[in-house]
Formats: structure tokens, C-alpha cells, sequence
């Protein structure tokens, strides 16, 4: 993507209603105004909180939001130029349980209250190979503790991904740990029983790998 293309997406970006972007300092000390009020000042309900880490364009969120209007979805990523698209569409498309969130995934923490989400979904992460990049991986055990201070009791985790490493990665980490897993597939277009939003939206990349046949992995799970 060109500079010229970025800088306009960034521009409209600060136009849109559904897009927040505050600032790392305001973030880390706790100045972020939406904490714990994500549905009484965006919202405007009360329905449960789902989000999407990492959300890319923002395809999932929006097919999400758009399945289950019963429910309010945020897309975060640190990229605003990639979900320009998705916050974009949901203004065109008049979704108003969708949101964008620009800000690194790490501090989360300091963008929601304790008990303020629902549901958590890591779709397509980068599966972070590399032995050195274990702490970058978004299931590793830091990450699943920061995660816990915001989910509700029994909150949700979703993990979708191409990536059979991370699937497995996950998989004996969340054994080892102790935590529950209620649902784990490693080709969910193969077997049955996959919930319906897990193949009923696919990102555009997604589709690419079924093309060629690229097993696509999913596990859910709640952390103990």
C-alpha cells in the first residue's frame, strides 16, 4: 500500500464514529475515557462485549457484528490502514455494534474493566515460529492472563488460524496450564461440529487457503 493511500485512510479513519485511537501514554495511564463504559457511552446497551485481537481489515468483526446484532463487536489492531476497510464498511452498512480499536494488543488491560467482555477472538495471529518470539505469540501465557482480567467468568476464547503450530502450541499449553477446553479441530471444513460463525465467515485470506486446501484450525476455549 502507498504512502499516499495510508495517509488517506488515517484521515478518514478520524471521521468515522466507530473508530477510537488514543494515544500509548493516555492508554498506559489509564486516561482512555471508554474503559468500563463501552456500553453505556458507546453502545448505548447492554449487550455482551466480543473482540477481535488482531483483526487485520476487519472482516471478521463485521461478519460477526452482522450475524449477531444481539451483541457488540470490537476489532483491534495496532494498523489502523488495514481496518479502515472494515470500520468503513460497518459506517456504510449502518452496523452500530461495531467498533474499531487502534492500540497494541499487550495493553488491553488498560482499554476495558475487569468483567467487561464476553467473548475474546484471535483470528489468523502470526504464529510467531521462531523459539526467540515465544513472547510475542498471542496465547502465551502472559497474554492468556491479560485476557483473563477482562473476560467475564466463563468468557470465551476463540483461536482460528491456517497456522497447525499455533494450533498445537495452544493446544498443550492449555492442557498443561489446566484450562478448559470445550471445542479443538484441526481441519474444521473437514469435520463436523465447528459452531456456525466459525465457518460461516471467512477473511479474505482465509479463502485463499482453502483454494489450495490449507487445513484451517480452531479451538475454544475458557482460562482457568
Amino acid at each position: 500500500m502507498g504512502s499516499k493511500n495510508k495517509l488517506k485512510r488515517f484521515k478518514e479513519n478520524e471521521t468515522f464514529v466507530n473508530v477510537f485511537q488514543p494515544t500509548r501514554e493516555e492508554v498506559v495511564a489509564d486516561q482512555f475515557p471508554l474503559k468500563g463504559k463501552w456500553n453505556s457511552d458507546f453502545f448505548k446497551n447492554d449487550h455482551p462485549i466480543v473482540l477481535e485481537l488482531g483483526c487485520g481489515k476487519g472482516e471478521y468483526s463485521v461478519g460477526l457484528a452482522e450475524r449477531s446484532p444481539d451483541k457488540n463487536f470490537i476489532g483491534i489492531d495496532i494498523k489502523g490502514a488495514r481496518f479502515w476497510r472494515g470500520a468503513k464498511t460497518a459506517v456504510e452498512n449502518g452496523l452500530h455494534n461495531v467498533a474499531f480499536l487502534r492500540t497494541q494488543i499487550e495493553l488491553i488491560e488498560h482499554c476495558f474493566a475487569a468483567d467487561e467482555v464476553s467473548e475474546i477472538w484471535i483470528t489468523f495471529p502470526d504464529p510467531q515460529i521462531k523459539y526467540k518470539r515465544t513472547k510475542h505469540r498471542m496465547t502465551n501465557a502472559a497474554f492468556l492472563d491479560n485476557y483473563k482480567k477482562i473476560l467475564k467468568t466463563n468468557g470465551l476464547m476463540h483461536l482460528k488460524t491456517d497456522s497447525e503450530f499455533m494450533h498445537g502450541y495452544t493446544l498443550g499449553l492449555l492442557h498443561g496450564a489446566g484450562h478448559e477446553v470445550l471445542y479443538a479441530n484441526h481441519n474444521i471444513y473437514k469435520n463436523e461440529g465447528a459452531p456456525a460463525e466459525v465457518t460461516g465467515i471467512q477473511t479474505f485470506y482465509e479463502s485463499q487457503y482453502l483454494e489450495v486446501n490449507k487445513p484451517i484450525t480452531y479451538i475454544q476455549f475458557r482460562i482457568k
